[in-house]
């Protein structure tokens, strides 16, 4: 571990998350010799107030009886990468659908708790970490709040929505019943996974496209959460649904290193070649999103395979340089 600091809040992370935890687990995770965790223990009991006992029955250290009537907090902001990310991500999101006021109500209490996880009971302290930490967005497409309200409301509720919907591909308004299976966020903007009884298969709703959303009476059609995620998940980006195809890529030597560290896909494969480049490949079933990625890469990625999707590169990129021949 990095520090003390950080050594103490992983002891009653993991003592809080698992209930209890043996001496021996103890010392795997934090990696340090019994005598220092021994004193990290003392340290957090005597001069912290922590409530961690040591129970023989289960040959583990769990809170004591002194935990159950409040939450125990060590003092400061103490947070991992992962979790200050969530949190603040958390508060932005949350705080992004309340620009007219419809949801105040409902989202007030929850940024109050997340105002009081980052500052541990401290405003001055949490304050202090939000104008020193930044996360930046991009392109965010703004959903209306009400339509935010009635897709969760049904989806809570399992009760079917009637949506007026703007597909963008076409350009095309319709209108139809949809049972809400679950919300995904994805690239700033919200999108709702229902199944559609227009035709009677699963499909994937921008928030930001409906136009209008009515909650029906009737009760949703129910899918195990399990088919939802195999059908919509298996895609690359936001697009889902259809047959799946594996993507080639060929990242130049001076783009080959940062390539080798990103996550464009969940089961990707990669391998260094032996000119230097680095060969990434990856599954998708709509290549729309995939070409903008691979555009965005400019002359430093290559795509090897399939043919269709060589051909689709190739073509966006004559269509854009022929915007500067004229």
């Amino acid at each position: 571990m990095a520090n003390n600091t950080a050594r103490l809040c992983r002891i009653e992370t993991l003592i809080r998350a698992r209930g209890h935890v043996s001496f021996a687990t103890l010392r795997a995770e934090l990696e340090v010799s019994p005598a220092t965790l021994k004193r990290d223990l003392e340290f957090l009991r005597s001069r912290l107030g922590a409530p961690i006992e040591y129970d023989r029955d289960l040959n583990g250290y769990r809170f004591g009886a002194a935990y159950a009537g409040g939450r125990h907090e060590l003092p400061g902001l103490w947070f991992d990468e992962a979790e200050l990310y969530s949190l603040l991500t958390a508060q932005q999101l949350l705080s992004s659908l309340d620009s007219d006021g419809l949801l105040s109500r409902h989202l007030q209490p929850l940024l109050d708790r997340i105002h009081q996880l980052l500052g541990s009971g401290e405003s001055a302290a949490a304050e202090t970490l939000m104008q020193r930490v930044k996360i930046v967005t991009a392109l965010r497409r703004p959903v209306p709040s009400q339509f935010f309200e009635r897709v969760s409301a049904a989806l809570l509720s399992r009760r079917r929505l009637h949506l007026r919907y703007l597909t963008r591909g076409r350009s095309e308004v319709g209108e139809r019943d949809v049972s809400p299976q679950r919300l995904v966020h994805y690239r700033n903007t919200w999108y709702l996974d229902a199944w559609c009884h227009r035709v009677n298969a699963l499909r994937r709703f921008a928030l930001d496209a409906m136009e209008s959303a009515t909650l029906l009476d009737e009760a949703a059609t129910e899918m195990p959460l399990a088919e939802v995620q195999a059908k919509m998940d298996a895609g690359y980006g936001i697009y889902a649904g259809g047959r799946r195809h594996w993507a080639v890529l060929a990242f130049d030597a001076r783009a080959a290193l940062w390539a080798s560290r990103e996550e464009w896909h969940t089961e990707q494969q990669g391998r260094w070649l032996a000119d230097g480049r680095y060969e990434l490949r990856l599954p998708y079933v709509d290549d729309t999103e995939l070409v903008m990625d691979i555009l965005r890469q400019g002359e430093q990625v290559k795509v090897l395979a399939p043919a269709a999707l060589v051909a689709a590169v190739r073509q966006r990129l004559e269509a854009a340089a022929a915007l500067y021949c004229q």
